[in-house]
């Protein structure tokens, strides 16, 4: 009787906002962009030792990582890729908002679960993990991009 009872319990229903799987190259730029946490923030920066700011990040860990060349500033990043529904994210896509009064001000990656690495600015110093659903950027949020798949 126990064992029916263990059976028959109800299952969860899946995450209203799943995650695509995603590629092995996503996956990696994730891992490298994770190791970058906590590097300081530099306006026009592109490298880890001089300090990054989010589209020198971008630059970079998309170079290391995978292999590709993406450049120029959040804007200029925006207008490539392949455009990626907010709900069907994977990890390594990448997040662009307004946080300059302008579109695609700002870029991140993504990393699953909702959630984004980036540099955010002089302000807050450092590379960072944030949440799409914080008060401050889900209103600023703009597109979402996917370079791989």
């Amino acid at each position: 009787m126990l064992l029916a009872a263990c059976g028959s319990l109800p299952k969860s229903p899946p995450p209203a906002n799943a995650d695509r799987p995603g590629s092995e190259q996503g996956r990696e730029v994730v891992m490298y962009a994770l190791s970058l946490l906590d590097t300081g923030y530099r306006f026009g920066g592109k490298n880890p030792e001089a300090g990054l700011d989010c589209s020198g990040m971008v630059a970079y860990i998309f170079n290391q990582a995978a292999g590709l060349r993406v450049a120029g500033s959040a804007a200029d990043i925006a207008r490539s890729g392949r455009a990626v529904d907010k709900r069907s994210l994977a990890p390594g896509d990448l997040v662009f908002f307004n946080t300059s009064n302008r579109p695609y001000s700002h870029v991140g990656i993504y990393i699953g679960e909702g959630r984004f690495v980036h540099a955010p600015s002089a302000a807050s110093g450092r590379v960072r993990i944030d949440r799409l659903s914080s008060s401050y950027f889900s209103p600023r949020f703009d597109a979402a991009r996917s370079y791989f798949d």
